[in-house]
């Protein structure tokens, strides 16, 4: 190797380390730095929190004791106020014992409100203050039992607005009374319910003369056998004038039907005119039974009925008519609802309107329609 080529390798390894140390050197420096601050931060931040807990401490202690102080003066002020009271009780009780003797009576307790809210107080709410206050109810009040004079008279104020409300609504109770009453009188005079007087009940037997002068073809054995009588004899002129007009029974059906639907008629009335169609129309079963009875005997070979069969059967038609249509005049003439008649009657009250028919304004409403509302609501 020749020297200048040793030269040169000799100075390139000479400036390599000389390079490499400081390098090495100043790597180490920047890295112990970092290292510190950051174990510096995490204490001083420990030093922080424990700071900060310390004060919250002393807060709570702070705030305790505030607490237990404003408790204190609350208690103070709460028996200074009672011992007051007390103080106030004292004075008016030796102010209303009159006589000393160690208790105040009715009379004192009268006499000492009545002077001190100068008012005059009735013995009976003086009596109602005694038996608030007098706690041992031996009727007289002791020291012990004595209120300041003050809540006497919040009592007192107390006693009158409850008389008031409950007068208040003792009249409004009255008042709603004496609305049901008129409204149950208006009822009962829509529909004409009163007792009915004289011409109603004359009138009330009229409506019978329909069942009457259809029933006649069940009687004819028993009427043509008399004809000197004067009786049968009016019979006979009332059937020529109903058979002269024609459609007779359609005619009186119809209205009776709808004279018996208007309630300024009495009741009675009105019951009879139904219960006179009802019998009427219970007139036809007879004759349908007839003519069956005829149809199976003549089904049967033995032509028609005996004569003597359909006489007795229509004697007895004729004769159970006459004893119900004799009820109901009888009825009718005292007055009295003629209901005793088995099913029919029955029939008839359900078609009479009654006072349940109205509605809660007091509006009429029929049972029909009163039925079909009841069953929309339901729907």
């Amino acid at each position: 190797m020749s020297p200048s080529k040793a030269l040169i390798i000799l100075a390139f390894t000479t400036t390599t380390e000389s390079f490499t140390v400081p390098a090495s050197r100043t790597l180490t420096r920047t890295t112990t730095p970092s290292h510190t601050n950051i174990v510096s931060s995490q204490s001083s931040s420990s030093s922080l929190r424990l700071s900060n807990e310390d004060d919250a401490d002393d807060e709570i202690a702070r705030l305790r004791s505030l607490a237990a102080k404003l408790r204190s003066e609350a208690a103070e002020l709460e028996a200074e106020k009672a011992q007051q009271m007390a103080d106030a009780a004292e004075r008016a009780f030796r102010r209303f014992d009159l006589n000393q003797d160690g208790e105040v009576s009715l009379e004192e307790l009268k006499m000492g409100l009545e002077k001190e809210l100068k008012e005059e107080i009735s013995s009976k709410r003086i009596a109602e203050l005694m038996n608030i206050f007098d706690t041992n109810a031996d009727g007289a009040l002791q020291l012990s039992e004595m209120p300041p004079l003050e809540k006497f008279r919040n009592t007192l104020d107390q006693l009158r607005r409850e008389e008031k409300r409950l007068a208040d609504e003792a009249a409004k109770q009255k008042l709603q009374e004496e609305q049901a009453v008129l409204l149950k009188n208006a009822k009962l005079d829509f529909l004409n319910e009163k007792p009915a007087s004289v011409s109603d009940r004359v009138i009330s037997i009229l409506p019978y003369l329909f069942p009457l002068m259809d029933g006649l073809q069940y009687g004819r054995f028993l009427l043509l056998g008399d004809t000197s009588n004067p009786f049968i004899v009016l019979l006979a002129v009332l059937y020529g004038l109903y058979r002269s007009i024609p459609f007779s029974g359609f005619v009186a059906f119809f209205a009776l039907n709808f004279l018996s639907g208007n309630p300024s008629i009495n009741r009675l009335v009105r019951y009879n005119m139904q219960q006179a169609i009802f019998i009427d129309i219970a007139l036809f079963f007879p004759s349908l039974i007839l003519g069956v009875g005829g149809l199976i005997a003549n089904g049967a070979g033995g032509g028609a009925l005996p004569p003597g069969v359909s006489e007795i059967f229509s004697d007895v038609i004729f004769g159970t008519l006459l004893v119900m249509l004799g009820y109901c005049v009888v009825s009718s003439a005292f007055g009295r609802e003629p209901d005793g008649i088995p099913l029919i009657s029955d029939a008839v009250k359900d078609r009479m309107p009654t006072i349940d028919m109205f509605d809660d304004e007091g509006r009429f409403v029929p049972r029909e329609f009163r039925n079909k509302d009841e069953d929309e609501k339901k729907d």
